[in-house]
């Protein structure tokens, strides 16, 4: 089920993007298979398999990809793969004998998916490194956090995810379309500073313009214009308000009984100073749930600033089930929707090397030779 139904991905175990990759491509029905190490993937600050929301809907192999009959065996694998996704440092799996070059000798149709922070290339490429600095690297970071005030890390999503996971995810895919006419893979270079750095498109562009000339926290849409902020709400909870044009920022004057001059000077920023003094006493006298009881469903682009554990409550995502319960843990569903293709629902986190013997057989093994592999210590 799903539209990426019949796909088979091999994925290397590593940490950050590519599980999310993974996670996507199992999501829509593709058959993700991730090698492990023998001695556990280093989950980071997931102590439980069952917890790694990002782990789940794969199938576990787990191979002693440094000793000869594990790498063969994970060579097998890939001879049978449409896709290799990897997150190891550049060479890395070189060094293994599972680079491209081994692998496309192998599999010539193989797209071969890695994941960097500052890509296979260039003076910093081997140098370690996590999201804030692929994103600092990038701009984006620069831009994020209030006036006057220190960058922000934004979680781990512009570097990790946004510019990382779905970027691999595109490279994957628009590979995958191509190999149609040409019938060959190809590897994709996806690095976080890259993708982090076209998330941020828009802003380069303004900043050309010379629309994005303020210090950090002063412009348009990084909490600098009044209408596009969170508020604190009487009961200390926090909404959001982006009205950003005209049409929009009228009704939400209206209900906050704004001074009648904000709406047409909604973008003089010499009044910007005062309408903020102004939303900001007129959201203290009601509590969030007034306001949405208020504000939400208007035009005056409202929403409540909600936490993981009332997000998954709200009665938009309860209506779209947003959410699902996947192996007695609440979870983000998987996104997007297809209308006609849809997935099923998606399959827990697996323990480590819980499919090998299911997945080494489909591959041709006998049980013999996975019980010689096991002896070794080659597989578990």
């Amino acid at each position: 089920m799903g539209p990426l139904q019949g796909l088979r991905i091999i994925e290397l175990a590593s940490i950050g993007p590519v599980p999310m990759c993974g996670m996507l491509l199992a999501d829509q029905g593709a058959d993700v298979v991730r090698i492990d190490r023998i001695e556990g993937s280093g989950l980071g600050v997931m102590q439980q398999p069952r917890h790694d929301v990002n782990a789940r809907g794969r199938r576990s192999v787990a191979l002693d990809l440094k000793a000869g009959a594990g790498r063969d065996a994970a060579l097998c694998l890939i001879a049978g793969a449409d896709v290799l996704i990897e997150g190891l440092r550049p060479g890395a799996t070189e060094k293994l004998g599972l680079g491209p070059a081994e692998c496309q000798a192998r599999n010539p149709g193989l797209v071969y998916g890695r994941m960097t922070g500052f890509g296979q290339t260039g003076p910093l490429a081997s140098a370690a490194g996590h999201d804030l600095n692929y994103i600092a690297l990038s701009g984006a970071l620069h831009a994020i956090g209030g006036a006057g005030g220190k960058p922000v890390p934004p979680l781990n999503l512009v570097g990790d995810y946004g510019g990382g996971a779905l970027y691999l995810a595109f490279g994957v895919m628009a590979a995958l379309f191509e190999r149609q006419r040409s019938g060959r893979g190809q590897v994709v270079d996806a690095a976080m500073v890259d993708g982090a750095a076209s998330l941020a498109s828009l802003f380069y562009g303004l900043q050309a313009a010379g629309q994005w000339a303020a210090p950090r926290g002063e412009n348009l849409l990084d909490g600098g214009a009044p209408f596009y902020d969170c508020y604190e709400t009487a009961d200390g909870r926090w909404i959001s308000l982006a009205p950003l044009e005209p049409k929009f920022f009228a009704p939400l004057a209206r209900a906050l009984a704004l001074d009648a001059r904000f709406v047409p000077g909604q973008y003089d920023r010499r009044l910007w100073p005062a309408m903020r003094t102004a939303i900001a006493e007129a959201v203290r006298r009601r509590s969030r749930d007034e306001w949405c009881t208020a504000l939400e469903g208007s035009d005056a682009c409202f929403a409540p600033v909600l936490a993981f554990d009332e997000a998954p409550r709200h009665h938009h995502a309860q209506a779209r089930a947003a959410f699902v319960e996947v192996g007695g843990m609440l979870q983000p569903a998987p996104a997007p929707r297809f209308g006609r293709t849809t997935a099923a629902a998606p399959r827990p986190a697996p323990e480590i090397g819980q499919h090998t013997d299911e997945v080494l057989a489909a591959a041709g093994f006998g049980a013999a030779e996975i019980a010689a592999l096991r002896a070794a210590g080659s597989a578990r």
